[in-house]
């Protein structure tokens, strides 16, 4: 027997035993080393909850589920597709989406929410509440709208265009069915902008203010180039993040008497210089991503402003604080050498969420039962809903991830397929699959009860995970000279 096969063999007998227990490892071998004790609780955990008996017993067939799911189908089918493809085709950047906010806020008026705009101080985030029903769960769901920023100009190349449509008709089919049947529940939609612009984040600055609270569970959709899921636990799909924006104040002068001002753009130049000399003494995992958003105005004139905006990133947030301390020292030590002065503004951009398996289990199951293609069995790491990791960590959720795209995310490739077949399909799927995971939500006081004490146990899972790691990242003693 090959030593392949007797891995393959002994990853199959564990995986027999705890189906989540490779699968809950985080990202480097220094975290799975110090919360080594936190992963095998979250293993028994896991065991605790016997997941896939659940997800059995509720993706059993169900006619009242499976209207509800048609109904979302018929939704996008007759509307909702062509509204998908119009704001494709009508991109609109972070916190400037007014346009296909009044769309999305437009259609939701006409079927009965209540719609506030504006909400967090951020103009195009809004909330829409379905009151004609009767008090019970609250049943949410986020939608974003923004396109990305390209070189050759803005661009639905994440497919948030089918986002805010494929929420729609999850929120009106659970809504008419709440109604229909009078079942207690309610629904929320939260329109969350500038998924892709940070700082600030918007999500993380909504739920400051208190938006999401008395969200019983939250759902979303998401473009995917396969029909996938995480794993339970926690973490991020992009890394723990802090965004930051390093602006340079310097002196103008004339370029041929340079020595009469202070150069800015020398400073940011000098900024990126020193990040790569430090980047040898940072972990290798460690992501420093920057872009030059002003650099002066004319060749003739010394630039007296300069701005850099970063994305620094690390798989956790404990060791990405030392990262982002060297990162701006660089930024100090730039000012300094150069004889301008440093603005320094940055936010967590993002953070580690918590990932259930009893939602997450259960909507693979529907986005397999609903046609998803190019499903991957295998789930993938953990990560929260929401891209900033707030949310996720205080209100149980999951994404939708049907295959929606030949390409990859952030390209014309895969803005081209939101437009397509292949991208239509996906959506469809993800919008059954969330109305029915929302029905199972809204009808089912025992499934309720189990994402409860699912979520519970692994939030505070992490956060002794997160006081693991600090002796794993100690710093070292740099004494004087």
């Amino acid at each position: 027997m090959t030593v392949a096969c007797r891995s393959a063999l002994r990853r199959a007998a564990l995986l027999a035993l705890c189906p989540f227990a490779l699968l809950t490892a985080q990202d480097t071998p220094t975290e799975r080393l110090a919360a080594r004790d936190v992963l095998r609780k979250m293993s028994d955990l896991q065991r605790q909850l016997d997941v896939p008996a659940l997800v059995a017993r509720l993706s059993a067939p169900n006619a009242a589920r499976d209207a509800v799911a048609a109904r979302a189908k018929a939704l996008m089918d007759s509307e909702l597709l062509a509204m998908a493809d119009d704001i494709t085709r009508h991109p609109e950047v972070g916190f400037k989406e007014t346009r296909s906010v009044g769309i999305l806020v437009a259609y939701l008026r006409a079927h009965g929410f209540d719609v506030q705009e504006g909400v967090a101080g951020l103009p195009t985030a809004f909330v829409a509440r379905y009151t004609k029903g009767t008090p019970g769960p609250n049943l949410g769901i986020i939608v974003e709208y923004d396109a990305l920023r390209g070189t050759k100009g803005d661009f639905h190349g994440d497919q948030h265009s089918a986002q805010g449509p494929v929420g729609l008709a999850v929120a009106v089919a659970t809504a008419e069915f709440l109604t229909s049947s009078r079942t207690p529940g309610t629904v929320t939609v939260f329109g969350t902008p500038a998924e892709e612009m940070m700082p600030p984040a918007s999500k993380a600055q909504m739920h400051a203010a208190g938006v999401f609270n008395g969200a019983d569970i939250i759902v979303r959709s998401h473009s995917s180039t396969a029909t996938q899921r995480p794993a339970p636990g926690f973490g991020s799909c992009c890394l723990n993040i802090d965004a930051v924006r390093y602006t340079f104040s310097g002196a103008p002068s004339h370029q041929m008497m340079p020595w009469d001002g202070r150069d800015a753009l020398t400073a940011v130049i000098e900024l990126f210089t020193n990040i790569d000399g430090v980047r040898r003494v940072m972990r290798p995992e460690a992501r420093i991503q920057g872009i030059i958003t002003e650099g002066g105005k004319a060749p003739n004139v010394v630039p007296d402003r300069a701005v850099a905006e970063f994305y620094i990133r690390y798989p956790d947030e404990v060791y990405l604080t030392q990262v982002r301390e060297m990162v701006d020292n660089a930024a100090r030590a730039a000012a300094l050498a150069t004889g301008t002065k440093v603005k320094i503004e940055g936010t967590a951009g993002a953070r580690d969420g918590v990932s259930a398996s009893t939602i997450n289990e259960l909507a693979f199951a529907y986005l397999k039962r609903y046609g998803g293609g190019k499903v991957e069995e295998t789930p993938g790491k953990p990560q929260g809903y929401d891209e900033t990791g707030t949310v996720s960590r205080d209100i149980p959720g999951t994404g939708f991830s049907a295959y929606s795209s030949t390409g990859t995310y952030h390209t014309y490739e895969m803005e081209a397929d939101a437009l397509g077949p292949v991208g239509h399909s996906g959506f469809v799927v993800d919008a059954q699959a969330m109305a029915a995971l929302l029905y199972d939500f809204a009808t089912r006081a025992d499934y309720r009860a189990m994402v409860r004490k699912e979520f519970d146990g692994t939030r505070s899972l992490f956060a002794e995970y997160v006081g693991a790691l600090g002796p794993a990242y100690p710093r070292p003693v740099v004494k004087d000279p």
